[in-house]
């Protein structure tokens, strides 16, 4: 009852600001103790995240994969699951744009090789979480436990089948070969400059605003559909929602199916938008990284963009930030972005009962 007297604003940006706070000036202590100032290090870290065109592009080519991730966490999320096989599930999308894009390229045009990669990104991705959903739905195995292991067989089995069958003769690296031009995922930079807009050159793709269409989708599909409020109240009361005559077991396999289709997309991206070749480890925790974007986010689109930008800062800005200051090296920097998760994740709640019994007995005075 108290819940509902609370401003919905107060967990929705007010609690994650604080935890945001919190993890920054943790982060600044270490820098001081360090030995270096930590308003100076912000700085560096701002604009190196913000400051020019450049940055920006590489900030929004980060973000891409961690909107693509966090999503795919937020719709199981919202279906009660806990889907930590992201990393997997990306892993093998990749696979599926890799596989269109090498199959193609030499025959078909942009504009039916895009479409297929798509698909594919999608189509091996959720193939990829069908079986612990199966196994979540029909037998009762624990999705945490299933898509753990799932990561670990797709990162064997993109070894076996890079190494064995995919690698360019002759090439000592574990790639395949580059794709024609034709599979290249358009940079935004080159598609601005026509018009007369500058952006600077980075990796920032069209797989960027077809994250934003996810979202769309996304927003749409779980607050605007029956099938969404299906999602919805499994994840709030399992019990409840079988009593309500909702298949379960189906809602289930599907939440994850389209998860792991989100999560596929890092492919997209990657892959197709910038490696313009099928290699290992082009996943570089992206998966795991979306679930602290979602918790961020509190699981709706907006917060995940905003979340997943933030993150994305936190990656180009760190890597300006250790350039301009050698003794804050790339450990520190990763060590601020895990106090980030850990503040923002696994902390969130430490504020949460004395904010809202604040604004509880405000309201009853």
């Amino acid at each position: 009852m108290s819940q509902a007297k609370v401003p919905a604003w107060v967990n929705i940006a007010l609690i994650p600001f604080l935890n945001i706070m919190l993890a920054f000036v943790v982060s600044g202590l270490i820098i001081l103790a360090i030995g270096e100032d930590p308003i100076e290090a912000a700085g560096y870290l701002i604009y190196g995240a913000f400051g020019y065109d450049e940055g920006v592009g590489y900030t929004l080519y980060y973000a891409t994969n961690l909107i693509f991730t966090g999503l795919a966490v937020s719709v199981a999320f919202k279906g009660g699951l806990f889907n930590i096989g992201g990393e997997g599930q990306a892993y093998i999308g990749g696979l599926g744009v890799g596989l269109v894009c090498l199959a193609l390229d030499h025959t078909m045009p942009f504009y039916i090789i895009a479409p297929l990669a798509i698909l594919g990104a999608a189509a091996f991705g959720a193939a990829w979480a069908y079986v612990p959903a199966y196994l979540q739905a029909r037998r009762g195995s624990h999705i945490v436990i299933t898509t753990i292991m799932f990561n670990f067989i797709a990162s064997s089995l993109m070894v076996y089948l890079i190494v064995n069958w995919l690698k360019e003769d002759g090439r000592m690296a574990p790639n395949s070969r580059t794709f024609e031009e034709n599979a290249w995922m358009p940079y935004l930079h080159e598609l601005f400059s026509p018009l007369g807009i500058d952006i600077g050159d980075s990796p920032l793709n069209v797989a960027f605003i077809i994250a934003l269409v996810c979202c769309v989708f996304v927003w749409g599909l779980i607050w605007h559909t029956r099938w969404g409020y299906q999602l919805r109240t499994l994840g709030t009361n399992p019990t409840a929602a079988k009593y309500a005559g909702i298949d379960t077991a189906k809602v289930t396999i599907w939440a994850m199916l389209i998860s792991g289709g989100l999560a596929g997309f890092v492919g997209i991206n990657e892959i197709m938008g910038v490696n313009h070749s099928l290699l290992l480890n082009f996943t570089a925790g992206y998966g795991f990284a979306g679930i602290a974007v979602a918790l961020m986010g509190r699981n709706h689109p907006i917060g995940i963009i905003l979340a997943a930008i933030l993150f994305g800062a936190l990656y180009q800005g760190g890597s300006e930030l250790a350039f301009e200051i050698p003794t804050i090296t790339p450990e520190i920097v990763i060590v601020i972005q895990g106090l980030v998760i850990l503040f923002s994740g696994a902390l969130e709640h430490m504020f949460k009962d004395r904010i809202e019994g604040f604004f509880i007995r405000r309201a009853v005075a």
